[in-house]
């Protein structure tokens, strides 16, 4: 990105990250970070702090960077993790009720026998276990306030 910037031009990047309140040595916070760097495909997640530095190692000038997600003001008192954590059930629509725990469980059924009468494709079972590993992974390490997919990082390469 340094590279083809334009000295003076700006960038903004939004990173999924640990914050600071991931513990290393807690199994739980590990745990958790496991199933999201699995469910959504992530080789390995870095805390913000490691993305920071990443951004100032590559030569550009930090005008801001935050973790917009576990910020309250009005009118954001929504957590944005809500949309996936739909608990035991929800009658909020098709999407809330497929992503309660009874929905899922429904789902799930519904997928095996689609796979196993040849509808769905082989490996639609295990798909469908990963991207829930991913949803619970993203909740639980939002509610705990590990991780962030917002941390938002505004640089600009120098003009010199």
């Amino acid at each position: 990105m340094y590279r083809v910037l334009k000295p003076g031009g700006y960038f903004a990047i939004y990173e999924w990250c640990l914050t600071d309140k991931f513990d290393a040595d807690n199994s739980e916070h590990q745990r958790l970070a496991r199933a999201i760097e699995h469910g959504d495909g992530i080789g390995k997640l870095f805390s913000t702090r490691v993305a920071l530095q990443a951004a100032k190692d590559a030569g550009f000038e930090i005008e801001r960077a935050q973790d917009i997600a576990h910020e309250t003001q009005v009118g954001n008192e929504i957590a944005w993790y809500k949309d996936l954590d739909c608990g035991v059930i929800n009658f909020s629509g098709l999407q809330g009720f497929a992503r309660s725990q009874i929905g899922r469980v429904f789902t799930s059924n519904a997928v095996k026998v689609l796979e196993k009468v040849g509808i769905a494709p082989k490996g639609t079972v295990q798909v469908q276990d990963v991207l829930v590993t991913a949803a619970d992974g993203l909740v639980e390490g939002g509610k705990a306030e590990i991780f962030t997919p917002m941390y938002l990082i505004v640089g600009r390469k120098p003009l010199n």
